[in-house]
């Protein structure tokens, strides 16, 4: 199962949370931290080792988080972490801080797309972007930028799990695809 599609319904929760105790920024700043937490090789080899208990993992990555926010995790984010570990669906953090933030931007009615490049996007480049995307939805948009040599030219600009892809790399294998039918 996709990444994003796990993480849709963690992140959903979690903002109505968030919303109703007024902790929006709070839970973003805490699902942030625990990303990069989760994220790294050290904790990843903790968590998959079999030789540790749930209750040591629950530990660590408390300890880590609260360290890394500054202060001590509320139940609900306690519960969460607990939750995400008893589903092993830590590899699924990034995904549900991003579904998450995605979910408050259209709260907020604005959109955050990511746009990968084959190279360094110019000021006037990233502008004519935002113009383009704030035309087509009529909202608030903000852009994230991203290198990816492999494309070789175009760009691909996500929003969520919607993806445009107009880069040289996806027209030459739609190409290669469709004279191999042939």
């Amino acid at each position: 199962m996709e990444l994003s599609t796990i993480a849709k319904p963690y992140a959903q929760a979690i903002f109505e949370i968030a919303e109703q105790s007024n902790s929006v920024l709070g839970w973003s700043d805490f699902l942030a931290a625990a990303t990069v937490i989760m994220a790294d090789k050290n904790t990843k080899t903790f968590i998959a080792s079999p030789s540790k208990s749930k209750n040591q993992k629950f530990d660590l990555i408390s300890a880590l988080i609260a360290r890394m926010t500054s202060k001590d995790l509320s139940k609900q984010e306690a519960a969460f972490i607990n939750l995400v570990l008893n589903n092993d669906r830590s590899s699924a953090i990034s995904s549900i801080a991003n579904a998450f933030e995605s979910t408050v931007s259209n709260a907020n009615k604005s959109k955050n797309f990511k746009v990968i490049s084959a190279y360094e996007l110019s000021e006037d480049e990233q502008k004519a972007i935002v113009k383009d995307l704030t035309s087509k939805h009529k909202t608030t948009v903000s852009v994230e930028t991203e290198i990816d040599v492999t494309l070789k030219g175009g760009v691909i600009i996500k929003e969520g799990d919607k993806v445009i892809d107009t880069s040289i790399k996806a027209k030459v294998d739609a190409l290669g695809v469709s004279l191999s039918v042939n």
